[in-house]
């Protein structure tokens, strides 16, 4: 016989013998006889029943976990026995001598069964602290119906699934079969270890601490595999607000870890500094059991004790065997494609796996195939930068970019910076000596238009990476801390994929700092030095623009490795950029560069003539002629407040 089948025939039986008890009760000391021999038939049963059984009863191993005694255990058999024998109201109706009243109570319970006890009501007892029964109180305590949770006869009939209370709130945590790097497995057997000690008390709340989100979560399913349990996950943002309703939720939640042998892990990386004193700190001192928390920062222990483990990035050796694993046979074929996308992209082997996924069929020439895994690297590690800031997808090119040579020339040493420094920092051990200043970051100044924006495109283009522009009102946060909490979370990241960060209007971020003269000055000074910590160890490129370079701190200024003026265009130059504005599909007809150049504006606001001048010419159902240019200069010179002088547009027309 099989364990479910020996298990129903087990449970069946034990429910017969509280009948018969039952029964007995009912008859009184007439049918003495007749209970003694319907008892001794029915115990006979339940050892006939156990015998067969090749692992414990559920009943058994419940009543064990949750310390039943004796009588707890009959009474959770009477209300079980409702569900499963469709005679068995009649006979609590009998044993109540009522017939209305089919359904088990206290009351009945006391009277009835052996070695009952008053304890085994109180709010404590195993029965109403782990919910195994639930009573109404609209009849009184000992006279109310009395009925067994679902999810607790279900286990008692060896269906095993989770609460239907908690499947909205926690899912269970499967562990992939790509494997952790060497760094990340080590913390699983000290976690496991950990555990193993704290057999007969409750064991500390572990916390995985460190930037990687998914190793912290592979590592504490490791951990749980290799004792035994399963792991679920619960979502901080998820917990109640309300006392009640988490005491509620904590002591559901260690019914359902003694039933299905689960741990909790709960994922803070989300919540507000201010809610974990209010509702997660609660609820960590409020549940036993075997508790773990998944957070970037380390949480302030309270009464529980707290075991910290940090879980790094893979080492870039790491991420190359992980490659080589994932890759196979096209590893080889790449040639060393792969160390060029180990610099740039610090992924852990969820993301590495998902990418080489993404790739499909790995045939193709070589080029294609590194070109097509640094795109897919690009995308998985740009999910979580999405959320934080706007994406531009590069469309400028070196052609179209006039400056002068020298900022030309800047632009591509910053372009070989990026390019390099696996082999600089790495290879050639700059690394070694400290994060400290190891940051690539550039300071574009110029007033607007003269092409700072257009500058970061084209880098972004020429290096094929992302451009994410910042948008400083998500940012800057009047509340204490606010603002290095949310530029904590843009560099963390970009830090997957060393994406290029570009901080429009930089000044309104990064002014000078003050003298102190109160609190608002003391904490606008720490949020402009901790930026300058996260730029200086920031892996990737970071560009700031502004229109005012006096009014950044010369402090910061100091620590940027490149500061690229962007000049105003003088007429050779304004001539060039009229001579790339318009596409070569863009009908045109007579338009004289020298005259246009002489428009004394920059080139953003040449592309807004241009843009204006090709809207009204298309409607006229013309090419762009220059009186279409001139009617969009006097639109754009009426935008900035500007006289449009006669030495600008004379004989244009």
């Amino acid at each position: 016989m099989d364990w479910p089948e020996a298990n129903q025939r087990y449970l069946m039986a034990a429910v017969g013998l509280v009948r018969s008890v039952l029964e007995g009760h009912t008859q009184g000391a007439g049918g003495d006889a007749q209970n003694s021999g319907r008892g001794h038939a029915a115990e006979e049963a339940l050892r006939e029943a156990a015998d067969t059984m090749p692992a414990p009863a559920a009943l058994e191993t419940l009543s064990a976990a949750f310390r039943l005694s004796p009588f707890e255990r009959d009474l959770l058999l009477l209300c079980a026995g409702i569900e499963l024998d469709s005679t068995f109201a009649a006979c609590c109706a009998a044993a109540h001598g009522d017939p209305r009243k089919l359904y088990p109570t206290f009351s009945l319970a006391l009277a009835a069964l052996p070695g009952a006890h008053w304890s085994a009501l109180s709010p404590s007892s195993s029965l109403r602290r782990w919910r195994l029964i639930e009573l109404s109180n609209q009849e009184g305590l000992v006279a109310a119906p009395l009925r067994i949770d679902e999810r607790v006869l279900h286990f008692l009939t060896a269906v095993n699934h989770l609460d239907d209370r908690l499947q909205a709130l926690v899912e269970p945590v499967s562990v992939a079969l790509a494997e952790l790097p060497a760094s990340q497995l080590e913390p699983v057997g000290r976690i496991a270890q950990l555990w193993a000690k704290c057999e007969s008390q409750t064991p500390p709340i572990v916390q995985l601490c460190g930037p990687d989100g998914i190793g912290r979560r592979t590592i504490a399913a490791l951990a749980c595999r290799e004792i035994g349990l399963r792991l679920h996950a619960l979502r901080c943002s998820d917990l109640p607000g309300s006392a009640a309703e988490r005491e509620s939720l904590a002591r559901l939640w260690e019914r359902e870890a003694l039933l299905s042998h689960s741990a909790l892990l709960i994922e803070a990386d989300e919540m507000e500094a201010a809610d974990h004193a209010r509702t997660l700190l609660p609820f960590l001192e409020n549940v036993q059991g075997i508790l773990l928390v998944s957070r970037r920062e380390p949480l302030r222990p309270w009464r529980r004790p707290i075991v910290r483990f940090d879980v790094r990035k893979p080492t870039s050796a790491e991420q190359k065997e992980l490659w080589s694993k994932s890759l196979g046979e096209s590893f080889a074929r790449l040639n060393g494609q792969v160390d060029n996308v180990v610099s740039q992209f610090s992924l852990g082997s969820r993301n590495i796996a998902a990418a080489c996924a993404s790739l499909g069929s790995q045939a193709g020439a070589e080029a294609e195939l590194g070109r097509r895994l640094w795109d897919a690297c690009r995308i998985q590690s740009r999910a979580r930068l999405d959320d934080l800031a706007q994406r531009i997808e590069p469309a400028a090119t070196w052609e179209e970019l006039v400056l002068p040579e020298a900022q030309r020339a800047l632009l591509l040493e910053i372009a070989a910076h990026v390019r390099q420094r696996a082999k600089v920092y790495e290879a050639w051990g700059f690394a070694q000596k400290g994060e400290r200043g190891l940051g690539i970051s550039a300071l574009f100044a110029g007033s607007s238009g003269t092409g700072k924006t257009m500058a970061a495109e084209v880098l972004a283009r020429e290096l094929r990476l992302d451009l994410f522009r910042i948008d400083l009102s998500s940012v800057v946060n009047k509340y204490i801390g606010e603002t290095e909490k949310n530029l904590r979370r843009l560099f963390d990241a970009a830090e997957e994929g060393g994406a290029i960060l570009l901080f429009d209007e930089a000044d309104a971020l990064f002014g000078k700092r003050s003298e102190v003269k109160d609190s608002h000055d003391r904490y606008a000074n720490i949020e402009v030095s901790y930026l300058l910590q996260r730029m200086e160890a920031y892996r990737g490129l970071a560009i700031l623009t502004t229109n005012m370079r006096s009014a950044l701190d010369p402090a910061f200024l100091r620590r940027l490795r490149f500061i690229v003026q962007f000049p105003f265009p003088d007429a050779i130059q304004r001539a060039e950029i009229w001579r790339r504005i318009f596409p070569a599909s863009t009908p045109t007809h007579e338009l004289d560069l020298l005259k246009l150049s002489r428009l004394n504006v920059a080139g953003g606001n040449i592309r807004n003539v241009a843009l204006n001048a090709a809207f009204l010419a298309a409607d006229a159902g013309e090419p762009v002629r220059m009186i279409h240019l001139l009617r969009a200069a006097r639109s754009e010179y009426a935008k900035l407040e500007k006289p449009l002088t006669e030495s600008e547009i004379g004989g244009w027309t």
